[in-house]
């Protein structure tokens, strides 16, 4: 399954004056005094939630089945698990931790909604995202589930999933962050949704495999925003959507 392991120039100086009846100062210019404007107010803060990626990729853009050999077989696939030798908490885990104190909410595919459910409400070794992932609430994205979802803090997304992600992203509030689920990022990311890519990228080319970016998908520019190598290779790269109205190869707005 495609799954996550761990899941300008410088200001001039002005000489101010006395002020006037207003209390605004008067700045000295030449024979005369000029009332100074109060400066402009910023620019209000966008409070709608970012769609974030948080997803284990080789280097040949396979995130299929990162975390068991059964994970995820489709098409064949022999080679689940192969993120599991790279595994570091302390790399992997604080990036994790990081973004689920950003998130608002988890957004799955049926996949890896199922998949996950198979394994984190049951643990019971004090594992600190049992209790994460059991609290925040999950939007699952599927043609076949029907509510009440088996997961606590779990609602079905209605309708079409693009356009319910869509009146879910103008909503005020933090991020929206999904775990792998392969098929749903892909169709965000057809519609231009997905505002930050988190990528644990790991030194390993496979060959085979459902991969994140696909031939014929959309084309997008990316610009880094962080990068943490670990000591085994692993490299957790941050990257946001770059302005969309910057024109494509074509020559065209994106």
């Amino acid at each position: 399954m495609e799954d996550a392991v761990a899941w300008g120039g410088q200001a001039e100086h002005e000489e101010l004056g006395p002020h006037d009846r207003r209390g605004l100062p008067f700045r000295l210019g030449g024979d005369r005094m000029v009332t100074s404007r109060p400066p402009a107010a910023a620019p209000p803060e966008d409070t709608h939630m970012d769609i974030v990626a948080f997803i284990s990729i080789t280097l040949d853009g396979v995130m299929q089945a990162p975390a068991r050999p059964d994970e995820d077989r489709r098409g064949g696939f022999e080679h689940g698990g192969w993120a599991l030798p790279y595994s570091d908490p302390s790399h992997q885990g604080r990036a994790v931790s990081q973004s689920m104190v950003e998130t608002e909410a988890l957004l799955l595919g049926r996949r890896t909604y199922e998949d996950f459910f198979s394994v984190w409400p049951g643990r019971t070794d004090g594992n600190p995202y049992t209790e994460s992932l059991n609290r925040t609430h999950k939007y699952v994205a599927s043609r076949t589930l029907e509510e009440p979802l088996p997961w606590a803090n779990s609602s079905l997304l209605r309708g079409d999933a693009v356009d319910a992600v869509a009146e879910l992203k103008e909503r005020p509030g933090k991020d929206l962050l999904v775990l792998g689920s392969g098929e749903l990022v892909r169709s965000l990311m057809r519609h231009g949704l997905i505002d930050r890519y988190v990528l644990s990228i790991h030194p390993l080319v496979l060959g085979s495999g459902r991969r994140l970016f696909e031939d014929a998908g959309p084309y997008a520019r990316l610009e880094l925003v962080a990068a943490a190598p670990s000591a085994n290779g692993v490299v957790i790269a941050t990257y946001r959507a770059a302005d969309r109205r910057q024109d494509t190869p074509g020559g065209s707005p994106a």
